[in-house]
């Protein structure tokens, strides 16, 4: 082979070497970019469902809490309703 020939087929793998880093120079950033889009997208969706979520047990808290006191109220008249009924049963009684 000639000096001449050598230097070209040299050139050659240079030019060749030079355009395989810029591709994957140009896919490391696209590959980054995407990581960073896709982490950006699974944030946000955690976010929203964070919040949605916090809004949910407020409103089962609330939920919990008329709950509780419409159920106090039922005991209270019970309690009521019961204490009537042992009275009309002891005037009964005794009549």
């Amino acid at each position: 082979m000639e000096q001449g020939e050598n230097l070209e087929q040299e050139a050659a793998v240079d030019a060749a070497a030079k355009r395989l880093e810029r591709a994957v120079a140009f896919l490391e950033a696209r590959v980054g970019e995407l990581s960073r889009r896709a982490q950006d997208g699974a944030g946000g969706a955690f976010d929203h469902d964070r919040s949605k979520l916090a809004a949910e047990l407020d409103a089962a808290r609330a939920r919990e809490h008329d709950l509780q006191a419409a159920g106090e109220a039922a005991s209270l008249a019970l309690n009521r309703a019961i204490a009537d009924v042992r009275a009309a049963l002891e005037l009964a009684e005794g009549a």
